[in-house]
């Protein structure tokens, strides 16, 4: 822990937009689930007292809700006269329950460990024994259910579920809304309890006193809620919502812009969530600083590049487990291309002339980079629940704000500067030694973007593909395409072999499979 004597002061406040990093090194608090001291901003805190305030109602959509905390304060609420509903990706929508050891050494890895976290989070007094009074009191799911509250999730639409319910978003009173990157668990906001130097994956949060901003929120809500649990199947998640544009809101000297994704792939590129990022990206004169968990987007480091054309400065910081795949637009920025079975990401366009400000930032042992953030100009934040990918731009239910303030600007400037203090930069040893070697043993990488895109309209790519493309593949359907999507969310896929790791992929599957998927 740092002294007071170094610790930078905490940052002036906008009026209408709050902003909070769990990793802030300008605040520190005592971390519920460890008892441990550590800097950051308790994000959870500012979710339940946000919570606490509510007087009225209280909308919740999010994708993974694991923190009794946060449960506990909806049920108090509740009992107090408070309309609480909420909205869940289907894959987070049940209560935990006691596996015997056969059932969890069937389980994936992914899932294993997100299990044995939630066992450490339910076993308080660290018995390794997980008691009824246990299950009661800690886990958050069977908290809301039994103060009676309302949940749904992606399938009260009647399928499968969506591609991805992604949300992460709290509405109070009609008047305040809570918008993060952080899913409600405890890697995502406090850290992992079986690394304990971990402080969680990097997230933001930010707290909006707006009822303009909060009945779009609502309208976005309400959309998705139908008549709610037991009525009709009039729910509408992903492409089956209605297209709605970019909104403009004015907060005092604060513009706030927002958007909810996804956008169907009828309407142009322009239109979407991405597309209003990209428009944003296009305001930049001086500067443009990146801290993403994902970056797979053409389009937009396509306009980067014309950006760092015309003399913007452009720094980029993206997660160690996703920066140096093929489909990676860091390598754009960084000049090199990485092939995927000899063949390039459809429409490669690496960077003639590079730049050494892109890298990875250096986080403790289980720590992602979860931030999906744009800092223009030092007066412009992007930022939201949407990663710079396509598959959030098209498939996902997702927030996309754009925040013009130099008040908020100054805090996510402050976060950027801690992460790029001591990022590795440029294209790592080991990344150019297998770059070298690669090229020898690919003498004819495909290289011509209409070349790539003929391969790839024959091929699914696992990847990036809608639901619906995935489930048009022989022997997948519904369920099974789904499963893919969330394991690509948790891993993007780098061989056929991943491929047989998702539930449901047998051996003749994947024979089946074998010719016609890419990734």
């Amino acid at each position: 822990m740092r002294s007071q004597n170094t610790r930078p002061q905490p940052l002036p406040q906008d009026a209408f937009v709050e902003v909070y990093f769990n990793h802030s090194q300008a605040s520190e608090y005592i971390e519920p689930l460890r008892n441990q001291r550590r800097d950051g901003d308790n994000l959870e805190q500012v979710i339940v007292d946000a919570i606490a305030s509510a007087n009225s109602t209280i909308d919740i959509a999010v994708q993974e809700f694991r923190l009794p905390e946060i449960a506990q304060a909806l049920a108090d609420r509740k009992k107090a006269g408070v309309k609480v509903r909420i909205i869940l990706e289907n894959n987070y929508n049940s209560p935990f329950k006691n596996l015997t050891a056969a059932e969890l050494e069937k389980m994936p890895e992914r899932e294993r460990d997100r299990y044995q976290e939630f066992r450490y989070l339910i076993d308080s007094d660290r018995d390794n024994n997980i008691t009824p009074d246990e299950i009661n009191n800690r886990d958050a799911l069977l908290i809301l259910k039994q103060a009676g509250i309302p949940i749904i999730d992606d399938t009260a639409d009647g399928s499968k579920g969506s591609s991805l319910m992604h949300h992460k978003f709290v509405i109070v009173d009609g008047v305040k809304v809570i918008v993060t990157s952080a899913n409600f668990t405890t890697s995502d906001i406090h850290g992992d309890f079986k690394n304990t130097s971990s402080l969680g994956n990097a997230n933001n949060l930010l707290k909006i006193t707006s009822s303009e901003v909060a009945a779009l929120f609502t309208q976005e809500f309400n959309i998705m809620w139908g008549d709610g649990p037991g009525g009709k199947t009039d729910s509408q998640f992903g492409v089956k919502k209605p297209y709605r544009p970019a909104q403009q809101i004015q907060l005092g000297d604060t513009i706030v812009s927002l958007q909810f994704s996804p956008t169907s792939l009828r309407l142009p590129w322009d239109e979407s969530s991405n597309g209003l990022i990209g428009k944003t990206l296009k305001k930049a004169t001086t500067k443009i600083d990146l801290a993403l968990f994902v970056f797979s987007e053409q389009n937009l480091v396509n306009i980067l590049q014309k950006s760092h054309q015309q003399g913007v400065g452009v720094r980029a910081l993206i997660d160690p487990d996703f920066a140096y795949r093929s489909y990676s637009e860091a390598l754009d920025m960084m000049g090199v291309a990485f092939a995927n079975k000899c063949k390039y990401e459809p429409y490669n366009r690496p960077w003639g002339n590079p730049i050494s400000t892109v890298g990875v930032p250096q986080l403790l042992k289980g720590d992602l980079l979860h931030h999906k953030f744009g800092l223009i100009d030092d007066q412009i934040v992007i930022t939201g629940s949407h990663n710079w990918s396509l598959a959030a731009d098209r498939n996902n239910d997702e927030t996309v704000l754009v925040i013009q303030s130099p008040i908020v600007a100054a805090h996510f400037k402050r976060e950027f500067e801690r992460l790029y203090g001591n990022a590795l930069l440029g294209v790592p040893d080991w990344m150019q030694r297998k770059i070298k070697a690669q090229q020898q043993q690919c003498p004819q990488i495909i290289t011509s973007p209409k070349q790539t895109q003929e391969e790839t309209q024959q091929k699914v790519n696992l990847n990036t593909a809608s639901i619906a493309e995935l489930e048009a593949l022989p022997g997948v359907g519904a369920k099974l395409a789904r499963e893919i999507i969330q394991a690509r969310q948790e891993k993007p896929f780098t061989s056929l072999e991943d491929l047989d790791k998702v539930p449901g992929v047998g051996s003749s599957l994947m024979e089946k499979l074998r010719d016609r998927v890419t990734w």
